[in-house]
């Protein structure tokens, strides 16, 4: 079997592989899917496995951007993972999502993540969980009384405001010191925000997208800085309170609507899972956001055998917010590749241990919890 770049002519053998492995879509989707992924043939940033000239496996990842600490760095978004039903069961899955790994490593990515169809061929080539979206139903009727009590300023948004979207997102990730959460490139976010059946608010400080759903509100992203522009936006919502009876959103575990909420009781969260793979360990420790108030100095040895630029022995230090890991002699507890992005992403020291991703010495694991410390979590799905 050959690996090799995708061209154009080779979209529609992935599509037929993709109804295979997923089911039909409908004729705009597939006009909507020919638009997001051209751009990745372009950039030889999807791949397919061959059989002589039939394709058996493709997939690509997505330019995103990532907060961790409220810092932004480049993440590499694996997607469209396809296998014909006719080849699984070959180690094909494993093979196009390692070459999709180092393609993603050779254009200077240290992370990457991915949202698993199964989290064994992933696990296996040493990505972990580490966080989620999280989905919540809400009465819109307790919404509509969210008002605040000024006046905030919101206007509708379409393409156009694309780059203020995706400087708002910035502001109030490194505000709320968020990590996980993604943002889309420019292109990406004209084409989303051009979306006819979505109903698009902006304000100075944050701004909505929603949609109806067979009677309810659907909401796919409420961010705000403020006090002020959360009420405004979620009591927008609230307003078709009279017509639809719940508003089913994705929102951050610790989002302000639900202590802004007068009732809480009960809570229904569904969770779609993420895995997280780190790299590049020098690069995804400089680029990270740490506490300027964790001080850390430690050394850990990498069990990666995939990854060159994350096995091995590293001292790990933060300090003043920044961090660095250099190459060291010496002992130090033992992370497996899935260990190291547990515990980038925030996992406690003591969970990796009950796990068997964190082994040995356990002299610097309150250190390395109190400085990776983060809920980690996502409002978009890729």
């Amino acid at each position: 079997m050959d690996i090799r770049d995708l061209t154009p002519d080779d979209l529609g053998a992935v599509l037929e592989v993709r109804k295979r492995s997923f089911g039909p879509i409908s004729a705009s989707d597939t006009e909507t899917w020919y638009q997001l992924v051209t751009p990745s043939v372009e950039q030889q940033r999807y791949l397919g496995v061959f059989d002589g000239d039939r394709l058996v496996a493709a997939a690509r990842y997505r330019r995103l951007t990532q907060w961790w600490h409220g810092r932004p760095q480049p993440l590499a978004g694996v997607a469209g993972v396809v296998v014909g039903p006719e080849d699984r069961g070959r180690g094909v899955g494993r093979t196009i999502t390692r070459a999709v790994m180092r393609r993603a490593v050779e254009h200077g990515y240290a992370l990457s993540a991915l949202y698993p169809a199964t989290t064994a061929i992933y696990r296996s080539v040493g990505y972990e969980h580490v966080g989620a979206q999280h989905i919540v139903t809400l009465p819109t009727e307790a919404l509509r009384s969210l008002a605040p009590a000024g006046t905030v300023k919101l206007r509708r948004m379409g393409p156009g405001d694309a780059p203020e979207v995706i400087a708002t997102l910035g502001r109030i990730h490194a505000a709320t010191r968020a990590s996980g959460p993604i943002s889309w490139e420019e292109r990406t976010w004209r084409q989303w925000l051009g979306e006819e059946d979505d109903f698009l608010y902006l304000a100075d400080d944050g701004f909505a997208v929603y949609r109806w759903d067979d009677g309810a509100i659907e909401l796919d992203t409420l961010v705000a800085v403020s006090e002020e522009t959360t009420r405004a936006l979620w009591s927008l919502v609230g307003s078709a309170s009279t017509v639809a009876k719940s508003v089913t959103a994705c929102v951050a575990p610790d989002d302000p609507i639900l202590w802004l909420l007068r009732e809480r009781t009960k809570e229904q969260v569904k969770q779609v899972r993420w895995m997280l793979r780190v790299h590049d360990l020098p690069l995804a420790m400089e680029r990270r956001g740490f506490s300027a108030a964790v001080e850390l100095d430690a050394v850990v040895r990498v069990e990666d055998a995939e990854e060159p630029g994350a096995g091995g022995t590293w001292r790990l230090t933060v300090s003043g917010g920044a961090g660095r890991a250099e190459p060291a002699q010496g002992e130090g507890p033992r992370l497996s590749a899935n260990g190291l992005a547990a515990l980038y992403g925030g996992l406690p020291a003591g969970l990796l241990r009950r796990t068997g991703m964190l082994r040995g010495d356990d002299r610097y694991d309150e250190a390395l919890e109190s400085a990776f410390a983060a809920s980690p979590y996502m409002l978009d799905y890729f």
